[in-house]
């Protein structure tokens, strides 16, 4: 469902026909928005003229700059009765179009934690453990807890292994998946630097659906650019 919010009745009178084309063009593209460099490709109109009609759709507050993470160097708009699509703007791993390392790496050391003092721990129970910590000022989903693990996984922090039902695993369904520990850290110690520790994806939540053909993608992640470039 898009994040909608009361939509307008009218547009002003006082809007142009160039401003009303170009609003429609926006509004058309609900919470995903659309850049100025693709408004172009869109709209038979000058560039000149679409620029000056976006300044006056923003001024009336009908239209708004929002940030996409894939496209950091472009300006992206939006009709103002929608809110950006966790797919442009990242979800609550990003922060001003920024990934929020800090705040991934604390859900990390959180999670490996939990893990950890329940020895053997099921998805449900590593999100009751985060929820019940009141480490995150904001509940996080399941798929949010889920893509924190997954990049523990890649860091070889924590192996996901499929429950028996015997043993450690008497109190989790036979072939359900769970999680355990990786290696010999001591609890509190310091992490093992994984494969990806120094690659940006290796805390990056969003890796598990980064596709080269995707939304999410290395070909427009800029972290992964600077990466390559350092």
């Amino acid at each position: 469902m898009n994040a909608k919010r009361k939509r307008p009745d009218t547009v002003s009178d006082s809007v142009t026909e160039q401003e009303r084309i170009v609003h429609e063009v926006i509004r058309s593209k609900q919470d995903m928005g659309i850049s100025q460099q693709d408004m172009k490709r869109e709209i038979n109109l000058h560039s000149n003229l679409i620029a000056k009609c976006i300044k006056s759709l923003v001024s009336k507050n009908l239209i708004k700059e929002v940030k996409n993470i894939h496209s950091r160097r472009q300006k992206h708009y939006m009709s103002a009765e929608f809110e950006p699509s966790n797919e442009i703007t990242g979800g609550a791993w990003y922060v001003e179009g920024s990934l929020d390392k800090e705040y991934i790496n604390v859900l990390k050391e959180q999670c490996w934690r939990k893990i950890y003092g329940l020895k053997v721990a099921t998805l449900e129970g590593i999100a009751d453990a985060i929820k019940r910590s009141n480490v995150s000022q904001i509940e996080l989903s399941k798929q949010q807890v889920e893509e924190i693990v997954k990049a523990l996984v890649l860091d070889n922090e924590v192996m996901e292994v499929r429950s028996t039902g015997t043993g450690e695993f008497a109190s989790i369904p036979v072939g359900k998946a769970c999680y355990k520990c990786a290696g010999k850290r001591g609890y509190g110690g310091e992490p093992k630097l994984g494969a990806l520790a120094s690659v940006p994806c290796g805390v990056c939540p969003q890796i598990s659906r980064c596709t080269p053909d995707g939304i999410i993608s290395p070909i427009t992640c800029e972290y992964y650019k600077k990466w390559l470039e350092f």
